[in-house]
């Protein structure tokens, strides 16, 4: 996607498979994991619906990923950008008027998804917190970003469309901060 809506910003870190030591570790343990509870348990490695749900999250989680970098187009990139370009738009239509950070929620559920996918149950839950945590700080900072960018247009955004997309994650909310000042 980042190829055909910004081959200029397309390199090597694209692909987000050298993303970070910490993802080279989370998947060299879920390779573990499964090989481990195979052999010792492949009784839990075949249950069918538990695969089954882990697929469905996986393909609703990429394809939600792939349907947030189509909407964005030009717009979505893998890095939080720190200077507003002058064709950057703030995206709310499409799946962005559902929730503000979709590319963000179908990686989070896609993460989960391959552990549930592999019936990796200590994986699932490093995975979530992982994602989740990881989500969490970068939602927080992108949407300081997004309204030192945006101001007003971003702070009503917000209001309208209130649900990051990541389960218990709710961004960085000026309205709220201002509230609590008071």
């Amino acid at each position: 996607m980042v190829a055909i809506y910004s081959p200029d910003k397309l390199s090597v870190d694209s692909f987000l498979l050298n993303h970070s030591p910490e993802y080279q570790i989370a998947a060299f343990a879920s390779w573990l994991e499964f090989a481990l509870e195979l052999w010792l348990l492949p009784q839990i490695k075949n249950i069918f619906i538990v695969s089954s749900v882990g697929l469905l999250l996986m393909v609703g989680g990429d394809a939600l990923r792939k349907l947030a970098m189509i909407t964005a187009a030009s717009n979505f990139t893998h890095l939080i950008q720190t200077k507003k370009d002058k064709n950057h738009v703030l995206v709310s239509n499409g799946i962005y008027g559902i929730c503000r950070h979709p590319g963000y929620a179908g990686w989070f559920w896609w993460s989960a998804g391959t552990q549930v996918t592999l019936a990796n149950p200590v994986c699932l839950v490093g995975y979530i917190w992982a994602s989740w945590k990881f989500f969490e700080d970068r939602i927080h900072d992108e949407e300081i970003t997004l309204i030192h960018f945006f101001g007003d247009e971003y702070i009503e955004y917000q209001k309208n469309v209130p649900a990051s997309g990541v389960p218990f994650v709710k961004g960085f909310n000026v309205t709220a901060l201002a509230e609590k000042d008071r």
